[in-house]
Formats: structure tokens, sequence, C-alpha cells
């Protein structure tokens, strides 16, 4: 995003906290080996990110924004589900592939203990707007007739992220896994084989 990219000292010291917080954990990173690494002072990163906490924060945000902008670039000019969720996986899964450690830290803060958090981090909400997005898709499809009003649509979201999350968390434990465009379309395609309405014969 924007307010993360716009300077380059605050890119060197995103990069270098990626790096310990990916590699160490949260409690694990060290604020000074970060400053050393991102060839900056402390007071340099606190006037850009306040505390360690806001730091790793700052990391979050990115990650869930970034994947957030990734969807909503991915729906433009296509009008069915189908292609809509593929365009959203298939670009989802090139982002992973582009940043693995971020991804790592957003899975992560999700299941771990308060211990292992910073105080006060905020995850949540932006989790539960990127949720929506998809969510807000799925009842669309409802609307047009693509779906079966067989299950609701917090359920149908709810079954897609979960098979895509499968996909990612795999993904994190074993880089092998092959990831990318025909691995969404078939997600897709598993979704759909249960979720599609048919037509009566």
């Amino acid at each position: 995003m924007s307010d993360i990219r716009d300077n380059e000292t605050k890119r060197a010291i995103l990069r270098a906290a990626l790096r310990h917080f990916a590699e160490h954990g949260y409690p694990g990173a060290s604020v000074q080996r970060i400053v050393d690494d991102a060839k900056v002072t402390k007071p340099t990163l606190y006037y850009y990110f306040k505390s360690k906490a806001g730091l790793y924060q700052a990391l979050l945000d990115w990650a869930y924004n970034e994947r957030y902008s990734l969807m909503q670039k991915a729906v433009d000019g296509r009008r069915t589900l189908e292609t809509q969720l593929v365009a959203i996986f298939a670009s989802m899964f090139e982002f992973l592939k582009e940043n693995r450690d971020l991804m790592r830290i957003a899975f992560a803060t999700a299941f771990a203990s308060p211990g292992e958090l910073p105080p006060n981090v905020n995850y949540l909400e932006k989790g539960q707007r990127n949720f929506e997005f998809i969510h807000g898709l799925i009842k669309e499809a409802q609307s047009r007739g693509e779906l079966t009003g067989k299950f609701s649509s917090d359920e149908l979201a709810r079954g897609i992220l979960g098979i895509f999350s499968l996909q990612v968390m795999g993904y994190l434990v074993d880089q092998r896994q092959e990831i990318g465009r025909q691995r969404a379309e078939r997600i897709v395609e598993l979704f759909l084989e249960g979720a599609r309405k048919r037509s009566k014969a």
C-alpha cells in the first residue's frame, strides 16, 4: 500500500522486520537487530512505527491490505462467480509465492497465543473486511441464480475460503507444492461442483 512503500527507509525497516519476525517470532525479534539489519537508528524506526508493536502491526496491515487490493482488481470486469474466484485465487497465489514470510506472519497471528503477539494487535477487523468481500460475491452470485439455495451465503463463503486457506497453509509448510492459476481453477471447480445451481431436467 502507498503508506508502506512511499519511502525507502520505511521499506528497508519493514524488510528487515519481516525477516526477523518470520525467523524468531514477535517475542524473539530484537529491535536492535532489526535496525542494524535495516542500517537505521532506533529513533528512525520509532519515528515511522512508534514501537516494535507498531512495526508488527504495519506488516499485518500490509498483508491484509494487499490481499484486499488484489481481490478488488481481480474481479474487475468479470461477471460470473467462477471467473471472479479463479482470478482472485490465482492472484493471491502469486502474491503468496512472492511474499511467503509475510503470509506466514499473517497466518501465524491468527493461531498465536496471547504471549506470542504484541498487545492490542488488530487483524480481525481487516480479516473480516476481506471475508465480507468474498461473502458479497457469493451473495451476488446467489441473487443471479448461479448457486444453489441449499447453503447459506455465509456457509459458502467460509467453505471456499477454507479450501483456499488449506492450500496456502500447505504451501507455507512445503514450497514444493504447486500453486498457480491451474490450482485456482481446480479449487473453484471443486467448490462449484457442490454449490452450483443445477437446471432441472
